[in-house]
Formats: structure tokens, C-alpha cells, sequence
């Protein structure tokens, strides 16, 4: 058990899959958690009743994560809430949007991609570092497609997440002195509405019978991740990119 009572976490896109999960066993542990969402009101209700049920404090913010005055309001309701310091922030928002190759994509839907997945997480750890007291940690979503350049038509998002792995290592340079952690995971294949809308099956099966541990990774085994390294009990941790892929590939 990872005692978090007393802190404050912010999840963005904290609504569904590795998100909502990150969410709920970041109340479970004690923490007062900020759940993000963009358009889907009701997922994020759904979430933070699941928090509240389970006995722990949420609230739920709207809020564009690619947009400055968003997120700048989405911290603003955070330090309302829950008083000045914000000791967690997982930078959960990003998608693939869409399979293009090269010659299918133009420069709005390419620029579309780094926004969404790089900007967003520029954006809150701007926001957010400056209330951020020593001991605080920073999670990032990265993916293992950032570390292989991704499957087919997933080049802009493999760039943007690679974009991620290499802001996750500077940043834990830059806020390393201010006593900031900052760390990102590398999901491969996670069973998740990602994986549903754009990933097919015979792909998805062919994954769980070639990985070591035969399956396909479960939300919660992000979550626990976030968990930990939200803790003291990585209090030495900081600039990794954690590979959460049964073995799929190794760094």
C-alpha cells in the first residue's frame, strides 16, 4: 500500500481506461483527485462515483488539454478544491486520432497529433510545476510506440510519443533540483478502447500468443505503476520510461 493521504493529483483524461484507473487507485491510496475530461461528461461522472463509492474525494473538470486557458483554468479548479499545492500530475491525454501513412497525411492532421499527445503535456507541466512542492511527481504517458515507431499509419503518434520519452528525461533534468520527479510509462498492447477502435483482433490475438506472458496488459497495470511512482517509495526514480508490455519488447 502506497500511503498518498494528503496529497493532491491531477489526472488529465482521467475518464476511461488507463486514465479512470489511474484515478481510482490514486483515491484509493488517499489522494484528492482532479479528474480531466474534454466531452465525455458522463464517463467522467462515472468515474469519479467509482471514487466516491470506494470512500475517496474527487472532482471532475472540463477542460481542452491542448488549450493554454484551459488547462491554466483546469489548475486554477484544483487549488480551489483542494488548497495551493498539487503534488501529482499524470499526464494521461493523447490518441492516435487516425492510421495515415506519409502520403495520406497533410500538415493540420500531422500538427493535430503532436498537439494532442506532446503539447497537452508541455502544457500542463508548465501549469502545474509552479505548485508543486518538493517531494512532488510527474507521470507521463508515453508508449512503446515511442521507443519502435509504432504500427502501420501510426507514425505521427509514435513521433509524438517519442517527443514525450525525450521531455520526460529533460524535465526530470530541469525540476530534478526543485525536488520534482518526473517519469513516463511505455504501454504496448493494453486492453483498452484504444486497442478496440484501432488495432484489429487478429493483431491483438497474435500479441497475446507471442508475448512472454501471454496476454494483453490490463488499465490497472498502469495504474499501479502511477501509484508508485506518484509515491515515496520511488523517491529515487526519476527520468524513466517505464516498458509495460509483457515482455513484448525490452529497452
Amino acid at each position: 500500500m502506497k500511503n498518498l493521504n494528503g496529497k493532491v493529483a491531477i489526472v488529465t483524461g482521467g475518464t476511461r481506461d488507463i486514465g479512470r484507473s489511474c484515478s481510482i487507485k490514486l483515491a484509493k491510496q488517499g489522494a484528492k483527485v482532479v479528474v480531466n475530461f474534454h466531452s465525455n461528461k458522463k464517463a467522467g461522472e462515472e468515474t469519479v462515483a467509482a471514487i466516491e463509492k470506494a470512500g475517496g474525494t474527487a472532482i471532475l473538470v472540463k477542460g481542452d488539454m491542448t488549450k493554454k486557458a484551459d488547462v491554466d483554468n483546469l489548475v486554477a479548479e484544483t487549488r480551489k478544491a483542494f488548497g495551493g499545492d498539487i503534488h501529482i500530475l499524470v499526464n494521461n491525454v493523447g490518441g492516435l486520432v487516425a492510421r495515415k501513412k506519409l502520403a495520406e497525411m497533410d500538415e493540420e492532421f500531422f500538427n493535430h497529433v503532436m498537439s494532442l499527445n506532446m503539447n497537452s503535456t508541455f502544457l500542463a507541466t508548465q501549469a502545474v510545476v509552479p505548485h508543486m512542492p518538493h517531494g512532488s511527481s510527474i507521470i507521463n504517458l508515453a508508449s512503446l510506440a515511442g521507443r519502435d515507431g509504432g504500427g502501420g499509419g501510426a507514425s505521427a503518434y509514435a513521433t509524438s510519443k517519442g517527443a514525450v520519452v525525450t521531455f520526460t528525461r529533460s524535465m526530470a533534468k530541469e525540476l530534478g533540483p526543485d525536488g520534482i520527479r518526473v517519469n513516463a510509462l511505455c504501454p504496448g498492447m493494453i486492453d483498452t478502447t484504444f486497442h478496440d477502435t484501432f488495432t484489429p483482433d487478429a493483431a491483438r490475438r497474435g500479441v497475446e500468443a507471442s508475448v512472454p506472458l501471454r496476454r494483453q496488459g490490463h488499465p490497472d497495470d498502469c495504474a499501479d505503476t502511477v501509484v508508485y511512482l506518484a509515491s515515496d517509495s520511488s523517491s529515487y526514480i526519476t527520468g524513466t520510461n517505464i516498458d509495460i508490455n509483457g515482455g513484448m519488447a525490452f529497452s
